[in-house]
């Protein structure tokens, strides 16, 4: 009954935050807290641009409205597959705090822009909690046992010896939120496959330690750990 129950509450949680995620794109604001944001404003201080990490945790999309920067423009990666009419709109929000989506392609074209944005010194945001399309990964252990993250996200911090910030966003009222920012730490001197699985492994912690607080909010509705 105890399993029955979380799974209600969870997505029910899910179906509120879809529409809260909609609100959003329609200009409605939420109270948001953010935890962390010294880690963020330090590392937006830097000369160099850092890396987001985010997740299918709560709901991300605030973060774009609360989480924002004046001095290096933010680039979001996202699913490529919405109607044009949702793009288009959710950018056009999105511009005016100085956030640019960058829509994942099937050509693979979005690595170009991301490129681009790092070259510039920028803030780039990319999910690093589910494999989609490639089939490349790196095993953390989760919440118990090994789970497998995708290396893209992985591979870009440590190619170009990125900072790195995690960046989740969670429900905690019906009008409020919690972005939680934490820095996430590797050894930049390794061999780059040891700074990859240092660097997964951090970030896998950082999530099981938001999961561990907030189970109900964790929307990977499929076998995470096959």
């Amino acid at each position: 009954m105890r399993a029955a129950w979380n799974t209600y509450i969870n997505h029910c949680l899910f179906s509120q935050i879809v529409v809260d995620r909609f609100a959003v794109f329609a200009g409605k604001h939420f109270k948001v807290e953010i935890e962390g944001y010294d880690q963020f404003l330090r590392l937006e201080a830097q000369e160099k641009g850092f890396l987001v990490f985010s997740s299918h945790v709560g709901c991300y999309e605030v973060a774009g409205y609360s989480l924002t920067s004046k001095l290096k423009r933010f680039n979001a990666l996202v699913f490529g597959g919405e109607k044009a009419a949702v793009m288009e709109g959710r950018q056009e929000v999105l511009e005016q705090h100085n956030i640019r989506m960058i829509p994942v392609k099937e050509d693979m074209s979005h690595l170009f822009l991301v490129n681009e944005a790092i070259d510039n010194n920028e803030i780039v945001s990319m999910p690093a909690d589910r494999i989609v399309g490639s089939t490349k990964a790196v095993t953390s252990c989760f919440l118990g046992a090994p789970a497998r993250f995708p290396v893209g996200p992985l591979s870009v911090a440590t190619m170009k010896g990125l900072d790195v910030l995690a960046v989740n966003v969670v429900k905690v009222a019906s009008k409020r939120y919690k972005v939680v920012a934490t820095t996430l730490s590797y050894d930049k001197d390794t061999l780059r496959k040891e700074q990859m699985q240092e660097l997964s492994d951090s970030y896998v912690a950082e999530l099981e330690r938001i999961v561990r607080r907030y189970p109900s909010q964790w929307f990977n509705f499929y076998d995470f750990w096959s």
